[in-house]
């Protein structure tokens, strides 16, 4: 089978031995890799309601088929699946970086871990190889410098290795993965799973090429697609360089999703300003044209020293920037520093600092309690909260069980000012702009996420034609919602199954038919688009019946209060649905999606869609 291995490497940390096993060409054929071969691992391999931090959770990496073409542009991704510490449900999550290429080329599709170690222990795997290290000299060590003392060690500079930072140690319900301390699979505390089982870090380096119908084909397709991607590209100014727009259309939180503009402050922290004030430079990972990850270089204010690494992107500058009313570059840049190499979720970070503001204005919680006078639009606010959320210390041990756990020990009408879905923190889109993010955020497996459904792209241009998704839809359409959710969940996940950067369509312009021009030199075989898509949408259904299982229904697809008060001025002036449109843009969905109105995909949906064999699952 083309553009596989057919095999994944299944480690054991409690008793430090690995194996090789076979993956069926169906399975493969069916969910080509990625997010959906995790979701059915996950839901094969444990049991329901199992205790995400417990030896019996499992970290699963996963990639897909566009590894095997050496150049192929965004192919850096990787997936990553387990049960999240935050949520209770499933946690899929992405990074990037250089790992994906390098473990594909050691012989594998995918890697399971299981069990835990009875001491920090790292992972070497090579050519059909796995080699357990101890991590005494790794334990401790933030995410940047976790990393290059792997290079060290391993005297290899060109090694790329997933690790945690000190916040994963810790087991943060908000800790990511990293990936050489460049790009991070954030959300759902995937970094807490992997601290839970003692495992530092995995480093990866292969030599072997992958069979593809292809090869030389591939790589000059690859090639032709990647300079035209970045001729495109090449003066966009990243992630930040949206956030003078977003604000525009109201699509940016600000004040903790309860003010309505912010030119000002949005033109002082997005491009072009923070291209100048923070000497930004791109950093582009493995095979990508496009560069959107920020080098920064500050010299500090008041004589402190320089900062140089990985800039704020912009759900951090939306959520620390906007949300927190803050339009200080240099301490945005700060905190995202601490975040980063700490490695935890900045969506989240942001969001409990501006849920702790209100709460203490609400008169819900003292100045003591929180450890100072918090403020909106405060420096020291964002550094000093930053810090304690980061170690779970102080105020931040209330935040041990998420935004849910600390509004019920605060009590009051604390849970009411919360901006959560299944205790997972709006990201920097608000749902007012785009309606059919509120559909989105309340049916994405893992949470609120604009990652696994761009709905917020699709209402400022970004169409799929060879689905049927000609034109930009109204964005305050109540009908429309549910169909623009349902296309932009399931390109979104498609993107994911196969591993391969979103960005090369999101912002670089590369359309789907080139895609599947690329995947059938890889794959040897023509390539349908609505069977490409509907790939995304068997990995929604398998990631609905992991959290069914778990109890997770209808009730658990929730808007937060805020989100039904329209704003008084600005790009989404008087919009907000009724709670009544709402329940009209869930039911819509469910019928879309061939659910039955409580959310739970139907017997009849699965054997459609290629999962007979799941049925099973179903309560």
């Amino acid at each position: 089978m083309n553009g596989y291995w057919k095999k994944l490497c299944r480690v054991n940390l409690t008793d430090r031995t690995w194996k090789e096993e076979p993956i069926e060409e169906a399975t493969l054929d069916l969910l080509i890799g990625g997010t959906a071969l995790g979701a059915k691992i996950l839901l094969e391999e444990t049991a329901p309601k199992i205790d995400p931090l417990s030896p019996e959770n499992k970290l699963i990496f996963a990639i897909g088929c566009m590894q095997a073409c050496p150049n192929f542009p965004g192919n850096a991704k990787w997936s990553v699946v387990t049960k999240s510490p935050l949520t209770g449900s499933v946690a899929d999550s992405a990074g990037t970086g250089g790992w994906a290429p390098a473990f594909k080329k050691c012989g594998y599709d995918a890697l399971i871990i299981e069990g835990k170690a009875d001491k920090p222990t790292w992972l070497y795997i090579t050519d059909n190889n796995v080699e357990f290290r101890d991590a005494d000299e790794l334990w401790g060590l933030d995410s940047v410098d976790a990393s290059l003392k792997i290079k060290e060690i391993l005297g290899d500079k060109r090694v790329n290795a997933l690790n945690i930072g000190t916040a994963g140690e810790i087991m943060n319900p908000i800790a990511n993965i990293t990936c050489d301390g460049h790009s991070f699979a954030g959300r759902g505390g995937t970094g807490a799973v992997m601290g839970s089982k003692n495992l530092k870090a995995i480093a990866s380096w292969g030599t072997q090429q992958c069979e593809i119908a292809d090869l030389e084909g591939a790589k000059a397709f690859a090639k032709e697609v990647f300079v035209n991607l970045h001729e495109a590209t090449k003066d966009v100014g990243g992630t930040p360089s949206v956030m003078v727009g977003m604000e525009e259309i109201g699509d940016s939180p600000i004040r903790y999703w309860r003010g309505d503009v912010w030119h000002k402050g949005a033109e002082t922290i997005g491009t072009p300003r923070y291209t100048e004030f923070l000497n930004v430079k791109p950093m582009p990972c493995l095979n990508c044209p496009i560069g959107c990850h920020r080098h920064i270089h500050l010299d500090l204010s008041g004589g402190e020293g320089e900062l140089t690494g990985n800039g704020p992107e912009y759900e951090t500058l939306g959520t620390m920037g906007s949300g927190l009313c803050i339009d200080d570059l240099e301490a945005i840049s700060l905190a995202n520093e601490m975040a980063n190499r700490a490695g935890v979720d900045t969506i989240s970070l942001g969001s409990y600092i501006g849920f702790l503001i209100e709460c203490y204005e609400a008169t819900l919680i003292t100045a003591e309690e929180i450890g100072m006078v918090p403020k909106f639009g405060d420096r020291e606010t964002l550094l000093f909260l930053s810090e304690k959320l980061i170690k779970n210390e102080g105020i931040g041990e209330i935040f041990k069980k998420g935004i849910r756990g600390a509004a019920a020990h605060i009590g009051g009408d604390a849970p009411l000012l919360t901006v959560e879905v299944k205790n997972m923190d709006l990201p920097a889109h608000d749902p007012r702009a785009v309606f059919a993010n509120y559909p989105n955020y309340a049916t994405t497996p893992r949470g609120a996420c604009h990652e696994r459904g761009d709905t917020q792209a699709i209402a400022t241009g970004l169409v799929y034609p060879e689905v049927g998704l000609e034109e930009t839809p109204d964005r305050f359409s109540v009908d429309e919602a549910a169909p623009v959710a349902v296309v932009s969940q399931d390109g979104a996940l498609m993107f994911n199954c196969l591993t391969i950067c979103k960005f090369m369509v999101k912002f670089a312009g590369m359309t789907i038919s080139e895609l599947m021009h690329g995947l059938e030199l890889i794959l040897g075989k023509e390539i349908d688009p609505y069977e490409l898509f509907r790939v995304g949408e068997r990995s929604q259904n398998l990631q609905r019946l992991l959290n069914v299982r778990d109890g997770m229904d209808r009730k658990d697809d929730t808007a937060p209060a805020k989100l039904f008060i329209p704003a008084a001025v600005g790009g989404r002036a008087f919009q907000a649905p009724t709670h009544e449109e709402f329940d009209k843009m869930l039911d819509d969905y469910y019928d879309l999606r061939g659910w039955d109105r409580n959310g739970i995909p139907t017997a009849e949906k699965l054997e459609e869609i290629g999962l007979g064999d799941f049925v099973k699952y179903l309560p």
